[in-house]
């Protein structure tokens, strides 16, 4: 369906990712890696990714204790990172790049995400200049929209750099 110059080493074919070419792409790991799966990615345009969201998952401990729901914030991390995926598998050089997320617009959260749903991460590119993205995200539990959002991302040159302005030694952890 694609062709992917610069595919994750690993991926079984050229348009889905399985968790341990995602894991070279994206620099997440647990508990931030929000993406198990990519089933559709168009060069540089569309990426479909799943996330499985099971009761173990940590943020449910106190969101909400008696009523575990998956927190909107990352309904739309998970979106970016699936963005990442896309974005960052056009560069070779990957291991060298940091994407940052660096904006949401228009986010819409229509129905919870629960233990036990699996979203389905639709994520199309709306702008894309080399060093700076723009993507409309959608997430759906089964065919119900959960969320939605614009989102926007910046790429540095390397992942050993801090960003500007980042001062270690201010409190960050």
């Amino acid at each position: 369906m694609t062709d992917m110059e610069n595919p994750a080493p690993g991926s079984s074919d050229n348009s889905t990712l399985d968790i341990d070419a995602i894991l070279k792409v994206l620099p997440h790991r647990f508990p931030m890696l929000l993406v198990d799966r990519v089933t559709e990615l168009i060069r540089t345009k569309r990426i479909v990714a799943l996330k499985n969201v099971t009761v173990n998952e940590p943020f449910f401990v106190g969101h909400f204790p008696d009523h575990p729901i998956m927190p909107g914030v990352l309904v739309v991390e998970a979106m970016a990172q699936a963005g990442g995926v896309l974005l960052l598998t056009e560069f070779p050089d990957r291991a060298d790049k940091l994407l940052l997320f660096t904006g949401i617009e228009r986010a819409r959260f229509r129905r919870p995400v629960r233990p036990g749903d699996q979203l389905r991460i639709e994520v199309d590119v709306l702008a894309w200049r080399g060093t700076a993205g723009r993507m409309q995200g959608k997430a759906f539990v089964g065919e119900k929209l959960a969320c939605e959002a614009i989102v926007t991302c910046r790429l540095l040159d390397s992942r050993a750099k801090a960003p500007a302005g980042n001062d270690s030694s201010a409190g960050s952890s």
